[in-house]
């Protein structure tokens, strides 16, 4: 059903729908279109987002199941705490802030073969190192992250960027303080990539893991619109159907004077009118130079509505009402059925 068709609809029947049918119907229109158009952006921005971000680089990110990413887990937290005496340990779980995700980013890093001048703070005076303080200004190391991470006296993290900002410090400091040639800096700048490329994959999970629950949300919003728009579809038909059923059948004398009032619309009018019919009857042929209308052959639902339309049309075009009784019926009566419209 077309969206013109409400029109014809409550032409024919205006004084049976009432207001309190109209009002909450117009509202309902209103909330299902805009649900539709979010659905539709949605999917846009999805599309757009498919053919122009394609991880920008980064490797894509496994699709494996959650129990397989969830054993992958246990497994590295299970080997973290195993190699490293439980140097890192989950946080408490009333820091929120922490997840495990985290401990695991990080435990990755700080297991590695090249982590272990990273792990404690920094032998200044042991090391003879007597400038450190005045080239690095915040220290820091893992065990001052992992104190952090459990703490529960305020002192703590407030987020995980908070965290990776710190262990970002751990190599930046190592790399400010050692010469590009000297062993710690190359560890520190090997491990700060590893760092930075296991990040990357992770934010890729949680981006990717996002969209799905984004699209899962809008696929069950779209088959909630696919049955509300069938409901209404189905009352628009039943609606449709009952108006066609009660619109007023033209007499003989007016279908007389509809014919005649054709004559006087414009070109570009005639053509609307004739589509009105071509909506009823697909089969119907008009041409450029002339038409035939058979007026006797169109529904009642098709007469009225070319009735409404030629009134209204030509109150418009010419100022005032021409279509009515009182225009030449007794001449018009001896006209033929077929009538053909110049």
């Amino acid at each position: 059903m077309k969206p013109g068709d409400w029109l014809h609809i409550l032409s024919c029947q205006s004084d049976r729908i009432s207001a309190r049918f109209l009002m909450p119907s117009r509202s309902l229109a209103t909330q299902l279109g805009k649900q539709v158009n979010d659905v539709e952006q949605f999917y846009q921005s999805t599309d757009v987002q498919q053919n122009d971000c394609k991880y920008k680089g980064r490797e894509k990110p496994p699709t494996g199941s959650k129990k397989a990413l969830k054993r992958a887990s246990e497994d590295m937290q299970a080997e973290m705490r195993h190699n490293f005496n439980k140097i890192f340990n989950e946080a408490s779980a009333s820091t929120s802030a922490i997840t495990t995700t985290t401990i695991i980013i990080i435990a990755a890093i700080a297991k590695d073969k090249w982590a272990w001048p990273f792990l404690d703070p920094v032998d200044v005076e042991g090391l003879g190192l007597y400038d450190y303080y005045q080239i690095i200004e915040k220290p820091m190391d893992f065990s001052t992250i992992k104190i952090r991470m459990e703490a529960k006296d305020g002192s703590g993290y407030k987020n995980v960027r908070e965290i990776y900002a710190d262990v970002r410090l751990i190599f930046k400091n190592a790399m400010k303080y050692n010469d590009e040639k000297n062993d710690v800096h190359v560890m520190a700048k090997t491990l700060l990539e590893k760092f930075e490329n296991d990040l990357s994959k992770e934010e890729a999970h949680e981006e990717l893991n996002k969209r799905l629950a984004q699209e899962a949300t809008y696929a069950n919003m779209t088959r909630e619109l696919s049955t509300e728009l069938s409901k209404v579809d189905m009352a628009l038909r039943s609606l449709k159907t009952t108006a066609i059923s009660q619109c007023r059948k033209l007499s003989h004398p007016e279908k007389l004077i509809l014919a005649n009032a054709f004559t006087k619309l414009s070109p570009d009018n005639i053509v609307k009118a004739l589509e009105i019919v071509k909506e009823s009857n697909p089969n119907f042929k008009d041409r450029i130079d002339m038409v035939t209308l058979d007026l006797d052959s169109q529904s009642d639902y098709t007469l009225f509505r070319l009735h409404m339309f030629v009134k209204n049309t030509l109150e418009v075009q010419e100022g005032t009402s021409v279509i009515n009784h009182e225009d030449n019926i007794e001449e018009m009566k001896n006209n033929a059925k077929k009538r053909r419209i110049v």
